[in-house]
C-alpha cells in the first residue's frame, strides 16, 4: 500500500482513499515576476511524477495550481522594464508555459490567475472582518489576527500550546502580533494597479490569495496540498488559519513538502546570484536528463545543484536507452505471462515508489532491469523483448523513456554509412588498450564510436559491436 510522509503529523501515512474517488491535488504555482528555474523544475517536476503515480495506480486525479500574476515583485519588475504589468504578465506565463511543456509536465486540470478570483478573495476577506478574524490597521490595510488560533503553527511545528497562552495570559488578545499578516493592501499609489472593495481600492496579500483559490474550487474536499519547503512557513500556516476561520472543520489529509535547492551549499536565490533558469539547462540537456537528476535525490531532502551531476545523469540515462536497442518494446506478450525474474523488478519498483515516492531508489531498478536486458539479449531476444517493453512501462510512470532510443542516443547522427575499416581499426585499438588495462583510452574510443553510431558490448576477452546509424 502506498505511504506517504504527512509534514502535519511528521510520519508517513498510508493513502487510504478508494480508487473510486477523485484525489484532489492543490500545489501552490510560480508568481511570474521573472523566468522559472531549476527549484520550480523540482518542485513541479515531484508533483508530476506524483500525479503519474496515482492515475498510474487506478486513482483519478484532478490536478490545480494557481499563478499568481499580481504581487509588488511583478510591478516592481514590470516599472523597472518599462512595460506595462498586463503585457509583461502575459509574457512571463508563455514564457513560463514553454518551459513547463518542454519538462514534460502534465498540465493542470485547472490554473486560476488570482486576478480572476478578485471577487472571492474580497469576499473571504469580508467574512473575516465580519467574523473578528481580521482587523483594519491605522494604514488601512486589512491585517489578520493570529491571536484567534490557539494551534497557529501547528503544521510547520513553529508554535506550540505552551508559548501561546504564555502570550495569552501576558497580553490582551485585543494587542496585534507582530506576526499578524495582510490580507488587503490599500492603494497608496495610484499608478499601482487596484481593485475596488468594501474598504476601498487595493489588492490582495499574498496568502489569501491560495486560500481562496482553494475555498472556490475544493470547498473542504482538498486531498494533497504541496508546494516547496519554503512555503511552509509563513505561507501554508497562515492558509490553514485563514481558511479554518471560514469553516472550521476545514482540513487536509496530506501535506507534502519538496526540499529545497542548494547551489554551492547555499539556498538558491536571486539576492545570491546563482540561479539557474530551467531554460538555461535545457539548452544543454535533453528534458530526461534533467528529469532523472531531479529524480535520483529524494523529493524531501535538499537537492546540491551541480552540472557534474547532471553530466552523470546522462551518462546513466544513455545507457538505459542503449538496453533497448534492438529490441521490440511493442512485443506481443500471452496474457498472464509472468517469470520469476520479471516479477522481482515489479515488486521492487512498486516497493519503492509505494515507500513515499522513493525515485532514487525506483531509478536504481530502471538501472538493474537495463543491465539485465543487456545480458539476456545474448542468449533469449524473447525474454529480453519482454523485459524491455517493462523497462519503458517503469520509466513512462517516472515521465522518462518516451525517446526512440535511437533518437535519444543519436540525434545528430549522420545518415551516411560509417567506414568499415575505420571501426574495425577503432574496436582493435580499444581491445589492446583494455587488455593493457588502459582503461581511460579505451573509453576515448567508446565515446568516439558512439559518435559514429556505433554501440560497443564488451565482454571478458573481447569487443562486439552494433551499427545504429541505418534509420
Amino acid at each position: 500500500m502506498l505511504k506517504i510522509f504527512n509534514t502535519l503529523t511528521k510520519k508517513k501515512e498510508k493513502f487510504k482513499f478508494l480508487y473510486t474517488k477523485i484525489i484532489n491535488i492543490y500545489v501552490c504555482g510560480v508568481t511570474v515576476y521573472d523566468l522559472c528555474h531549476i527549484g520550480h523544475a523540482r518542485t513541479f517536476l515531484v508533483f508530476d511524477i506524483i500525479i503519474r503515480y496515482l492515475e498510474h495506480i487506478g486513482y483519478n486525479v484532478f490536478y490545480l495550481r494557481n499563478i499568481t500574476d499580481i504581487d509588488d515583485k511583478i510591478i516592481n519588475k514590470a516599472n523597472k522594464q518599462k512595460e506595462s504589468i498586463n503585457l509583461f504578465v502575459e509574457r512571463m506565463i508563455k514564457l513560463m508555459n514553454e518551459d513547463f511543456l518542454s519538462l514534460n509536465l502534465k498540465i493542470p486540470d485547472c490554473e486560476p490567475r488570482v486576478t480572476e478570483c478578485m471577487k472571492d478573495i474580497i469576499s473571504i476577506i469580508d467574512i473575516l472582518l465580519k467574523n473578528k478574524y481580521a482587523y483594519i490597521d491605522d494604514n488601512k490595510d486589512i491585517l489578520f489576527s493570529i491571536n484567534k488560533h490557539k494551534n497557529y503553527g501547528l503544521l510547520s511545528h513553529r508554535i506550540n500550546n505552551c508559548f501561546y497562552n504564555e502570550f495569552i495570559s501576558r497580553f490582551s488578545s485585543n494587542i496585534n502580533n507582530s506576526n499578524d499578516f495582510v490580507l488587503w493592501k490599500h492603494n497608496k499609489n495610484c499608478s499601482d494597479p487596484f481593485w475596488m472593495s468594501p474598504w476601498g481600492p487595493g489588492r490582495p496579500g499574498w496568502h489569501i490569495e491560495c486560500s481562496a483559490i482553494i475555498n472556490k474550487f475544493f470547498k473542504n474536499n482538498v486531498n494533497i496540498h504541496g508546494g516547496g519547503i519554503d512555503l511552509l512557513f509563513p505561507h501554508h500556516e497562515n492558509e490553514i488559519v485563514q481558511l479554518k476561520s471560514l469553516n472550521n472543520s476545514f482540513s487536509i489529509p496530506f501535506w507534502v513538502h519538496v526540499g529545497m535547492v542548494m547551489v554551492n551549499k547555499q539556498k538558491m536565490s536571486k539576492s545570491l546570484s546563482n540561479t539557474i533558469f530551467i531554460r538555461y539547462l535545457l539548452e544543454k540537456y535533453d528534458s530526461e536528463v534533467i528529469r532523472y537528476y531531479v529524480l535520483l535525490t529524494h523529493y524531501r531532502h535538499p537537492l546540491s545543484f551541480t552540472e557534474k551531476q547532471l553530466y552523470l545523469s546522462n551518462n546513466i540515462l544513455r545507457k538505459i536507452y542503449t538496453s533497448l536497442l534492438n529490441c521490440n518494446i511493442d512485443c506481443s506478450i500471452p496474457n498472464n505471462y509472468e517469470i520469476k525474474t520479471r516479477n522481482i523488478f515489479k515488486n521492487q519498483f512498486y516497493a519503492a515508489m509505494n515507500d513515499d515516492f522513493n525515485t532514487p531508489q525506483a531509478c536504481f531498478v530502471l538501472q538493474r532491469l537495463s543491465q539485465y536486458i543487456n545480458k539476456t539479449k545474448k542468449n533469449n531476444i524473447f525474454l529480453a523483448n519482454i523485459l524491455a517493453h517493462d523497462l519503458v512501462a517503469f520509466g513512462n510512470v517516472l515521465g522518462l523513456l518516451y525517446h526512440n532510443p535511437k533518437n535519444f542516443l543519436f540525434p545528430n547522427c549522420r545518415k551516411s554509412m560509417v567506414d568499415i575499416f575505420i571501426v574495425k581499426k577503432l574496436v582493435r585499438m580499444r581491445n589492446s588498450y583494455r587488455l593493457d588495462k588502459k582503461w581511460y583510452l579505451a573509453d576515448i574510443i567508446r565515446k568516439k564510436l558512439l559518435t559514429l553510431g556505433v554501440i560497443v558490448e564488451d565482454n571478458h576477452i573481447d569487443s562486439t559491436y552494433t551499427f545504429i546509424n541505418k534509420f
